[in-house]
């Protein structure tokens, strides 16, 4: 079935985007975690790139969790009872969305690490 007009499609993505934020715990998380992100990120003063592979990064966390957001409706709607083969989707699923934000932490890491320590150094050296 085709969307009946550009404006529509967004207003659909948005509606997921807003049914997962409502609905799903870990979507909220990430999104405190990414404010956390960018909070610590305009303290330090990153660049334009450093923002760019930051927004990747949790644009990928998002993408997962919303994929398994949708996989997990699908799956308990075809699928309400118990089954092996269901809990198997459901943890694939749950499994990529841990693994592409356990990613987003190295990199996160990897990013925000060095600014962030050399910040702390020089607030520590002006209170010495």
């Amino acid at each position: 079935m085709k969307s009946p007009s550009l404006l529509a499609s967004f207003r659909f993505a948005f509606e997921g985007i807003a049914y997962a934020f409502r609905t799903q715990r870990n979507f909220k998380v990430h999104c405190g975690v990414m404010l956390a992100v960018v909070i610590v990120g305009l303290v330090v003063g990153l660049s334009v790139e450093q923002w760019a592979i930051l927004a990747l990064v949790s644009g990928l966390v998002f993408q997962a969790e919303l994929m398994n957001t949708a996989l997990e409706a699908v799956v308990d709607h075809v699928s309400p009872e118990f089954h092996a083969l269901a809990k198997v989707a459901k943890d694939c699923a749950a499994g990529a969305v841990f693994l592409t934000a356990l990613c987003a932490v190295v990199v996160g890491l990897l990013v925000l690490g060095p600014p962030l320590l050399r910040a702390l150094a020089a607030a520590l050296r002006a209170g010495a």
